[in-house]
């Protein structure tokens, strides 16, 4: 798995998706675009990719598409509605691209690809600083579950990821 740290400004949502998925089909890979915000660390992606193959190998995928059911385990969320909240949207996006299959070089082609759309702007270290209001919002994890641990709010995130393979 490979990420892009980005800005993205996007013109046209399903223009932008749909330029994802032919990058995706001519490298043979998995692309998901993420507004940084609701990611909390790479880990944070990594279970959700780890989390989504092991569905998909047991037949327990709620999603036909792999890229769709990595956004259902990183966003913790079984409603694809709920769950689109943490893509990318029209206007600037500081975002992280998610390319994942095939091997290493399909990975860093697919990466130059997303970097020639025109909806790229730049690099940038999108995940350097978390967002730590709109976490906990999106995964409810309250002050008081906080407080309660010393441990950091990306593992309590990553907590969401796998109890939603729990619940399922």
């Amino acid at each position: 798995m490979k990420v892009l740290k980005c800005r993205l400004e996007i013109d046209d949502l399903d223009s932008f998706v749909a330029d994802l998925g032919e990058v995706g089909d001519r490298h043979d890979v998995t692309i998901q675009a993420f507004d940084s915000r609701y990611v909390a660390d790479r880990r944070h992606l990594e279970r959700a990719v780890e989390f989504t193959d092991r569905a998909i190998d047991r037949g327990e995928n709620v999603a036909r598409d792999r890229a769709v059911e990595i956004l259902l385990y990183a966003a913790g969320r079984r409603q694809i509605d709920r769950a689109l909240e943490m893509g990318v949207g029209e206007g600037e996006n500081r975002a992280v691209v998610l390319v994942d299959g095939g091997s290493d070089g399909d990975e860093a082609a697919a990466l130059e690809a997303v970097e020639s759309l025109g909806a790229f702007v730049e690099r940038e270290p999108t995940l350097e600083a978390q967002d730590a209001e709109t976490l906990c919002e999106f995964f409810e994890i309250t002050d008081a579950e906080r407080a309660a641990t010393d441990a950091p709010l990306s593992a309590l995130v990553r907590e969401r990821v796998a109890l939603l393979e729990v619940e399922k």
